[in-house]
């Protein structure tokens, strides 16, 4: 048996691209409901346009999105966590849950990192 996450596997890509700089983040802007383009890049603080886009049409072919053309003048669009994304939302909520309770612990080991290489 393949492991999901081994190399030129469908679960590897997805794992990938989750685990970019900006994917979870976007769920994360998306937990509390639908918002437009320029909602989220505001929320985000710091995306590219570009990179936005990019994310989002990743996240909807994976099915963690769903994107709404609202039909006004001019056209919106609007995003929000499909029944797929939602099914996953606890996961992902719980993985940010996981670091926050040991952010400290993170920040202990990197400045005892720092420490030792710095007395070098």
């Amino acid at each position: 048996m393949i492991p999901l996450l081994a190399i030129d596997t469908p679960g590897r890509a997805l794992f990938d691209q989750l685990a970019d700089k900006w994917s979870l983040a976007i769920l994360a802007s998306l937990g509390g409901g639908a918002m437009r383009f320029n909602a989220i890049r505001r929320d985000l603080g710091g995306i590219t346009q570009k990179s936005l886009t990019q994310s989002l049409r990743r996240l909807e072919r994976n099915g963690l999105l769903a994107r709404r053309v609202i039909a006004t003048s001019p056209i919106a669009v609007e995003y929000e966590i499909s029944p797929l994304g939602r099914a996953l939302h606890d996961s992902f909520r719980a993985l940010e849950k996981g670091l926050c309770d040991h952010l400290a612990d993170v920040e202990k080991a990197r400045a005892l990192f720092d420490r030792r290489w710095n007395a070098l």
